[in-house]
């Protein structure tokens, strides 16, 4: 009866290989322990951090300075260029706050990466409006040219490249986030440039790469295209 149940379960979804099941928990909300990521994991502020971390919390009053836990976790985050479980720890400790409360946070936004990632990050705008401007192509060109998919990191730990949600700049689609910069209004040969331009250790210019400032029309302004006409115009016209 129990091998009978197993395969009518197993039809309707497959078990996963070890593997798999390693990939598709990746990005779950919880913990678990690794050679790399467990709470004897060495982590520790910097001088410098230490510094800015009071520099935070003057800016939240007694009785709330809960409330400096997002910045001061980034900052965490800056120092050793991911969050593992040690490092929230400290967060939890130089905040006075339950570990736990912590947890909830780290593990809520996708900006705080609890496993290691590569100096630069690629992050693909994967939503509608990039899909229809061809954020595939956008994807695709940086996997042939770094040999990762989606979810991977190159062997010299310089690139990762991960497939997300909205990124705010659908105007300027297809776009990626590289880091912190925005890189808007991309073609395949310029997501190539960009590579490059980092490999070489160079900082290519972030924005829209088709010319225009910001998000503008591409085809011209459709709107105030005229000198404004000055206080009191309407006044003095009658309207």
């Amino acid at each position: 009866m129990h091998r009978s149940l197993l395969s009518a379960v197993s039809a309707v979804r497959p078990i996963l290989a070890p593997q798999q099941v390693r990939f598709a928990s990746h990005g779950l909300a919880v913990h678990r322990d690794t050679a790399k990521n467990n709470p004897k994991t060495p982590f520790t502020f910097s001088e410098e951090n230490l510094k800015k971390i009071d520099s935070i919390l003057n800016n939240y009053p007694e009785g709330h300075k809960a409330g400096a836990l997002m910045p001061v976790l980034d900052l965490a985050q800056r120092q050793n260029g991911w969050l593992p479980i040690s490092a929230m720890n400290e967060v939890a400790r130089v905040l006075k706050v339950p570990r736990m409360r912590v947890y909830e946070v780290a593990t809520f936004y996708t900006m705080y990466n609890r496993e290691p990632v590569g100096k630069y990050f690629l992050q693909v705008c994967a939503t509608t409006p990039c899909m229809l401007r061809g954020a595939e192509t956008i994807t695709e060109t940086i996997s042939k040219k770094l040999g990762i998919k989606g979810g991977e990191t190159t062997k010299d730990g310089l690139f990762t490249l991960l497939e997300v949600e909205c990124l705010g700049a659908c105007v300027n689609a297809p776009m990626i986030q590289i880091n912190d910069d925005y890189y808007e209004d991309l073609t395949p040969s310029d997501v190539e440039e960009i590579i490059d331009d980092l490999v070489a250790g160079k900082r290519p210019l972030p924005g829209p790469r088709s010319g225009r400032l910001a998000s503008e029309p591409l085809t011209g302004l459709t709107s105030l295209t005229e000198e404004p006409k000055g206080p009191g115009f309407g006044l003095q016209a009658g309207l």
